[in-house]
C-alpha cells in the first residue's frame, strides 16, 4: 500500500514541478512578464472554487481515486494544449496569443487543483483501511511528492526548456500517466445517504460550518493569510536570478544559466523536512509548527533580496534551505491538522476548504499583490537594469515584511491547548 501510494504521490507532483517554478522565465521571455501575476493569481482563483466542489462530489457521488484519474487527464489535455500553442508561436517566429493561452492553461489548472486535495483524501483513506496512523504513515509518503516535482524540475532544466513551452508537454505527460495509474488504487466509496438532511448537508457545505469554531475559524483564516506567500516565489525566482544575467558581472554564472536548478534546491530542503513533521507535531503541536513556519517564510523572502548568483549565492541556497521548513511545516502539517480535528463524513470537503483559504484565497491574494509590486519596482518602462536590481530587492524585503507581521499575530491570536506526545 505505501508503494503504491509512493508512486502517486511522485506522479502528482511531478505534473506540477513541470512547469509551477520555470513558467515564470518562459513567459518573461515570450514577452508576457508584465502577466506572471496574473498566471499564478488563476490558480489561486481556481483553488477558490474547485477544490471544494470535487471535495463534495468525493464525499457524496464519486469514488476519490476515480474523480481523481478524471481531473489528471483533462488537466493534461489543455496543458498539453498550451505547449502546442507556444510551440507555433516559437516555429512562426510570431507572438504567442496570450489569451488564447492564458484561456487554456485556465482549464488545466481548474482541473489540477482539486487533485491535490483529492489525492490527500485517497491517501488518508487507504491509510486507514490499512489500520496505519495517518501522522506517522503519510509524511514518508508525502516526501515522494517532493522527490517527483524535483525530478521534473530537474528534467525541465537538463532539456534546456526552462524558457520554453515544452515543459507544458512534460507536464502533460506525467499528467495522462498519473490519470491512468489513479484507477489502480484503493476505492474510496462515496457516503450516499438517503436520509432526510439539511440544505447543507444536502449540498456538502457542512465543512463551511467549522468556522463556528474559534479554533477552526482562526486556523482558516491565518491559513489564508500564510497562504499570500506561497505563489510568490514560484512566479518571480526563476526571472529575479535570471534578471542577473544583465549584469556583466554576472553574466555567464553558473545558477544564471541554470536558475532553475538553484530554485530546486527548495524542493530537495522540502524533501527532508517533511521526514521532520511527525516529530515536531509530536512535540509541538499545530501551532508552534504553523509559526515556525511562518518566520521561515520571513528568511525566504529576506534571504532572496540581500544575495547574488556571485559571492552572495550563500544567502540564495539558504533561502531554499528555509522554504523546506516554510512550506512542509505549513502546507503538510496543516492538512493533518484538518483529518485530525474534522468528522470523517466532511474530510474530504473539509481538506478542499483548507485547499480554498491556502492556495485559493491565500494565493490569489498574494500573486496579484506580489504583481503590483514587481510591476511597479522592476517592470516599469523605462528604469535602468541598476534601478530594477533595486526594485527586486525592496520587493523581496516587502515580501518578508508582511511574512513577519503575520507571524506575530498569530503568535498572539491563535490558541490551541496541546498535549505533547512522545510516543
Amino acid at each position: 500500500m505505501r508503494l503504491r501510494l509512493i508512486v502517486m504521490n511522485f506522479l502528482q507532483f511531478a505534473v506540477w514541478g513541470s512547469y509551477l517554478t520555470s513558467m515564470g522565465a518562459y513567459l518573461a521571455t515570450a514577452g508576457l512578464g508584465t502577466d506572471i501575476g496574473n498566471y499564478y493569481a488563476l490558480q489561486g482563483i481556481v483553488s477558490i472554487f474547485m477544490p471544494a466542489l470535487m471535495g463534495i462530489v468525493a464525499d457524496r457521488w464519486v469514488q476519490a481515486q476515480r474523480l481523481l484519474s478524471f481531473c489528471h487527464m483533462m488537466a493534461a489535455v489543455f496543458m498539453g494544449l498550451c505547449g502546442w500553442i507556444g510551440l507555433q508561436a516559437e516555429t512562426t517566429g510570431g507572438e504567442v496569443n496570450g489569451s488564447l493561452l492564458f484561456a487554456l492553461y485556465a482549464v488545466s489548472v481548474a482541473f489540477y487543483m482539486p487533485t491535490l486535495a483529492l489525492s490527500n483524501s485517497v491517501a488518508y483513506t487507504a491509510l486507514d483501511k490499512a489500520g496505519l496512523d495517518t501522522v506517522k504513515a503519510f509524511p514518508p509518503i508525502r516526501v515522494f511528492g517532493t522527490v517527483g516535482f524535483l525530478c521534473a524540475m530537474w528534467l525541465v532544466d537538463g532539456l534546456g526548456i526552462i524558457n520554453s513551452p515544452l515543459q507544458f508537454f512534460e507536464s502533460a505527460i506525467f499528467g495522462l500517466l498519473i490519470a491512468a495509474y489513479s484507477l489502480t488504487l484503493p476505492s474510496c466509496p462515496a457516503k450516499r445517504n438517503n436520509a432526510s438532511q439539511s440544505l447543507l448537508e444536502a449540498f456538502g457545505l457542512k465543512a463551511f460550518t467549522l468556522f463556528r469554531e474559534k479554533k477552526m475559524a482562526f486556523f482558516f483564516i491565518f491559513s489564508f493569510m500564510l497562504g499570500v506567500s506561497l505563489q510568490i516565489t514560484n512566479g518571480y525566482a526563476n526571472p529575479y536570478i535570471q534578471s542577473f544575467g544583465e549584469n556583466p558581472e554576472y553574466q555567464g554564472m553558473f545558477f544564471v544559466e541554470h536558475s532553475n536548478l538553484l530554485v530546486s534546491l527548495s524542493q530537495v530542503s522540502e524533501t527532508l523536512c517533511i521526514l521532520l513533521i511527525p516529530f515536531f507535531l509530536g512535540r509541538f503541536g499545530i501551532k508552534k509548527v504553523m509559526l515556525i513556519a511562518m518566520l521561515a517564510w520571513v528568511g525566504r523572502f529576506g534571504f532572496f533580496g540581500l544575495g547574488n548568483p556571485g559571492p552572495g549565492v550563500w544567502l540564495f541556497i539558504l533561502s531554499c534551505i528555509v522554504y523546506g521548513v516554510a512550506f512542509d511545516f505549513f502546507n503538510v502539517s496543516g492538512s493533518l491538522f484538518v483529518d485530525k480535528e474534522t468528522d470523517v463524513s466532511i474530510r474530504s470537503s473539509a481538506q478542499g476548504l483548507f485547499m480554498l483559504m491556502t492556495n485559493g484565497l491565500g494565493a490569489t491574494f498574494g500573486s496579484l499583490a506580489a504583481k503590483a509590486v514587481i510591476n511597479r519596482l522592476v517592470y516599469a518602462e523605462g528604469l535602468s537594469v541598476a534601478q530594477q536590481a533595486a526594485g527586486w530587492q525592496t520587493a523581496w524585503y516587502i515580501f518578508a515584511g508582511y511574512a513577519l507581521v503575520v507571524a506575530v499575530a498569530f503568535a498572539i491570536l491563535f490558541e490551541y491547548k496541546y498535549v505533547r506526545n512522545d510516543g
